[in-house]
């Protein structure tokens, strides 16, 4: 992402509170970690650093599901809404993926199947089945960069907010977020928006679809070589493409 800055504009990746080197709350309480904790969190970091009145907010996954609640809290000062491979809704995201681990050889859907029942997805045949779907619907760059690596270890390091409102892997979602939906409350979003996805992605057209069908105006786009992460698999083009759409919106924006 950091290379959207390449056309002269600042990009802002913020550590989320629980992760990275943000304050750690393992012992917090489960319903501590909601979506109005991170909408207000986001609001906090742009005030703090000055660009309240005007910045652009791109989400990918769980920030792409987040970046829409912040413009329905408050949409002042965004400019723009680029939202990368989220689901617009949980229900949609594991109908979509209940399909795609159908697809998978049928001995790594029994091991999904079997430690999931059992409640022992922490064990390597757990893992090492995960990350098959992985390889296919999350990154299809293997193996995986540095800062995908690191992503994902941190998570195993620190499973906290992942594990509370996700659950132990992008396809069995048994923590906060179980329930979330934001397709109802779409049509009160009135910025311009762009949507972009991978078409082997875990989030599979019918996931986003509503973005587009219910913001008025929304734009998307597909890249053809990529799963759930694009500005890593097809870079280039995804800075052309999130790049382009910046610059158009850009008039008035803090850059």
């Amino acid at each position: 992402m950091a290379t959207l800055a390449g056309d002269g504009r600042a990009v802002v990746h913020y550590d989320q509170l629980g992760c990275g080197r943000s304050t750690h709350l393992p012992d917090a309480p489960a319903d501590f970690w909601d979506v109005g904790l991170f909408v207000e969190e986001l609001r906090t970091v742009v005030d703090a650093l000055g660009i309240a009145d005007r910045f652009h907010l791109l989400g990918q996954s769980w920030g792409g599901m987040l970046a829409p609640e912040v413009v329905l809290a408050d949409p002042s000062g965004v400019a723009s809404l680029t939202i990368c491979d989220s689901p617009a809704s949980m229900e949609l995201w594991l109908q979509a993926a209940n399909r795609l681990r159908q697809e998978l050889p049928d001995d790594v859907q029994a091991a999904l199947t079997r430690h999931e029942q059992a409640g022992t997805t922490d064990t390597p045949e757990y893992a090492a089945a995960m990350q098959v779907f992985y390889d296919r619907h999350v990154c299809r760059v293997v193996p995986n960069p540095p800062e995908v690596s690191a992503s994902f270890e941190q998570i195993e390091a620190e499973p906290t907010v992942y594990h509370t409102m996700n659950g132990p892997s992008e396809f069995h979602v048994i923590g906060s977020l179980r329930e979330w939906s934001v397709v109802d409350r779409l049509d009160r979003i009135d910025v311009p928006t762009l949507v972009v996805a991978g078409a082997y992605d875990e989030a599979q057209p019918e996931v986003w679809a509503p973005y587009v069908e219910r913001i008025a105006g929304a734009r998307s786009h597909v890249f053809p070589e990529s799963s759930h992460m694009p500005h890593v698999e097809e870079p280039e083009a995804f800075v052309d493409v999130v790049g382009s759409f910046l610059r158009e919106h850009d008039a008035g924006a803090a850059r």
